[in-house]
């Protein structure tokens, strides 16, 4: 099992931006130092404690910072933009990074945002779909270029010499594309069969329970079966909220702290699930009453804390409860203690998971 960091990120509501932003960029270099793999960074433009609003920009800061993690978009909003723009800065971004750019696009998730670029009432999955198509058209062929989609029409024809390399638009540095991934958050997610079908990387959710992120491979290898595949569980990303404390007393009195780092970052979700009226697909157990769903009960369910040899033992069984994935994506929260974030990062990567490695591996060798 491979280990990776995503982040929203969500920081503490009076934080000062750019100190927030100068630790997500530590945050990713000591990821890449610890040997994680991949570093997936969300985008958001109307909210104060999530307010990265280009991932491929915060990435290019610390491209030349890092020597190995790959660099996912967690994701970019394909409604919100030109199909032409994603494809000319994705291409660019892959270039720069030498081939570490990993496309993880969705339709967004974030009301204000939704408001902010008009899209509240849009048929924010089908833009989705056609963006991709349309961008993988742009790598995959020269001009002249003329789109006739349902959303987006555009050419490039009248300006295409061919002498002087007008109208040509960039490729990217992996061939054919950088791999695309698609993150879901409803239990049976028409977004993770849209991945399947299309052969890209499923990313399930953190804040979601278990039963609903075991339905997501359910769909997944369903739909790849339709298809004609048998499809590999290594692909599968999955996200949870970890901390790692020297003991268990002390990860869960981090974790429980009112108002600390976790207890906030599910706190603030929880007022949203709440005002968009979505709690229901986010209850710890199937059939659970949505209404009575509290951010206490999504704190305590959805982090996997405590010592080293306890967090192994979660994992493991939550592997077990859910099933075979390939890469476990550790949730980045705010930095309220600089010292314990960081520990629990180190203790993840060199501590817990060489041992939940070593149990897989002996699993497997017994079956």
């Amino acid at each position: 099992m491979k280990l990776a960091i995503f982040m929203m990120p969500i920081h503490a509501r009076e934080k000062d931006y750019h100190t927030a932003l100068m630790e997500d960029r530590e945050a990713i270099i000591l990821a890449d130092q610890l040997g994680y793999s991949e570093a997936y960074i969300g985008e958001h433009y109307a909210s104060g404690p999530e307010q990265i609003t280009s991932p491929m920009m915060f990435l290019a800061s610390v491209i030349n910072e890092t020597s190995s993690i790959k660099m996912g978009t967690g994701v970019i909003c394909l409604p919100q933009y030109h199909p032409g723009l994603v494809a000319g800065q994705a291409a660019m971004f892959d270039h720069l990074s030498k081939g570490r750019l990993i496309m993880g696009v969705g339709p967004g998730g974030l009301p204000p945002d939704f408001e902010l670029f008009g899209t509240m009432e849009a048929e924010r999955n089908e833009m989705m779909k056609e963006s991709i198509d349309i961008i993988h058209q742009i790598w995959d062929g020269d001009p002249p270029y003329e789109i006739n989609g349902k959303y987006w029409q555009f050419a490039v024809k009248d300006w295409v010499h061919d002498d002087i390399g007008l109208g040509y638009m960039c490729k990217p540095y992996q061939k054919p594309h950088p791999p695309v991934a698609i993150s879901a958050m409803s239990p049976f997610s028409s977004s993770i069969r849209y991945a399947a079908e299309k052969e890209y990387i499923p990313i399930s959710a953190n804040f979601i329970g278990n039963w609903s992120v075991k339905s997501h491979w359910q769909v997944y290898a369903e739909e790849a079966e339709k298809q004609g595949r048998t499809a590999n569980p290594e692909v599968w990303r999955v996200a949870r909220n970890i901390h790692v404390g020297e003991t268990d007393a002390e990860a869960e009195s981090f974790v429980k702290e009112a108002n600390g780092s976790c207890d906030w970052y599910f706190d603030y979700l929880y007022r949203i699930f709440d005002r968009a009226d979505m709690k229901g697909a986010f209850v710890v157990n199937k059939g659970d009453d949505g209404d009575a769903l509290t951010h206490e009960q999504l704190r305590d369910n959805y982090t996997l804390y405590g010592s080293p040899d306890t967090v192994v033992e979660k994992i493991l069984t939550f592997r077990e409860e859910v099933g075979h994935f390939g890469t476990l994506m550790q949730t980045a929260q705010d930095w309220t203690d600089v010292a314990v974030m960081k520990r629990s990062m180190k203790l993840l990567a060199e501590e817990v998971m060489p041992k939940v490695n070593a149990a897989i591996g002996s699993q497997e060798a017994a079956e």
